[in-house]
């Protein structure tokens, strides 16, 4: 199933696993998930089993992730997906535990934690998704990035992904200030997605309506 949906989307896929922390300092009641969403040895090895490309490593809401718990799981991943595993690490909002909400979110240590981990990709909110996250802390943060030799994806995943238009394209342009390799947004907006006027307002910004329109009508299969 993997495979075929690799080769009718022409893109590599890939997967979010959480490294939950049973000890977090909880600020809610968590959800309980099912073993197959949680970053254990047997998930990462059955992943790269099942053909999946990479794996990010990261919390949903109420999961009880925190960044040390990320740092073990990347070498988990690593060990299981060998050198050539796509490895992308890091919190886009609290999810549910103490001590790592706003600007403490992601600090300078953890950033080099998960890059000495073997993180290839690093996840950092996007300025203006997070309290604190301003794009001159944003910049700095991928600044330390790039010179440790990883990349780093700005995210939207505090639900203004269902936000109008004009706070999409703020901060697509403030994460492009910012210096990032790639660019996510979440799927919490109306009815459970992100807007396709959303994702094509974003895409927009980031590279113009030249190759906007050019990757939504191309196809894989010819």
């Amino acid at each position: 199933m993997v495979r075929q949906l690799k080769k009718l989307v022409g893109r590599p896929v890939g997967l979010n696993l959480e490294p939950v922390d049973l000890q977090a300092d909880k600020l809610e009641t968590l959800q309980q998930l099912p073993e197959g969403r949680i970053a254990t040895d047997n998930s990462l090895k059955r992943a790269k089993e099942l053909g999946f490309d990479f794996v990010c490593l990261t919390g949903n809401p109420k999961t009880g992730v925190t960044n040390s718990e990320i740092s073990k799981a990347i070498e988990k991943a690593r060990a299981a997906f060998g050198p050539d595993g796509l490895i992308i690490a890091g919190k886009m909002h609290g999810a549910g535990v103490a001590g790592e909400t706003g600007s403490s979110m992601m600090t300078e240590e953890t950033l080099h934690s998960f890059v000495e981990a073997g993180a290839d990709i690093i996840l950092i909110p996007s300025p203006g998704t997070v309290p604190g996250f301003t794009v001159e802390k944003t910049a700095k943060l991928v600044e330390l990035v790039h010179q440790k030799g990883a990349l780093a994806i700005l995210t939207t995943g505090t639900s203004q992904e269902g936000a109008d238009e004009q706070t999409i394209k703020q901060i697509a342009l403030n994460s492009k200030m910012a210096g990032a390799d790639l660019y996510h947004i979440g799927d919490a907006g109306a009815a459970g997605i992100a807007s396709p006027e959303n994702i094509m307002a974003y895409s927009i910004v980031v590279r113009g309506k030249r190759h906007t329109y050019v990757r939504m009508a191309a196809s894989v299969r010819r």
